[in-house]
């Protein structure tokens, strides 16, 4: 299991199961320092409209196995706990509150 902190200070962790899950998809081998980066510095924070306890990180990646994209990674949030469910290359910010985000 990792940990890491996201824009706010707030210690997320990564378990070996859900690392596993994330990097059975080829072009995620290559951005495990992407979603550190994504948690710490996202240009994009959204609410998610299908759970509550969960918000979406997003960051601009010009040079992706993939082409450009953004990068999502997906928390949940707990009382006493945020971990990663999941993270994904996408062309597009899904809709939903916009909870942060980065200065022009």
């Amino acid at each position: 299991m990792k940990y890491f902190q996201d824009y706010k200070g707030l210690k997320i962790r990564l378990t070996d199961e859900r690392r596993a899950h994330i990097f059975e998809h080829p072009e995620m081998v290559p951005m495990e320092e992407a979603i550190v980066e994504a948690l710490l510095r996202p240009e994009c924070v959204i609410q998610s409209r299908s759970a509550e306890d969960t918000q979406l990180y997003y960051r601009y990646y010009a040079e992706t196995r993939v082409g450009g994209k953004l990068l999502c990674v997906v928390v949940k949030l707990k009382a006493l706990d945020a971990f990663i469910l999941t993270a994904y290359l996408t062309d597009k910010i899904k809709k939903g509150e916009v909870l942060w985000k980065t200065k022009p």
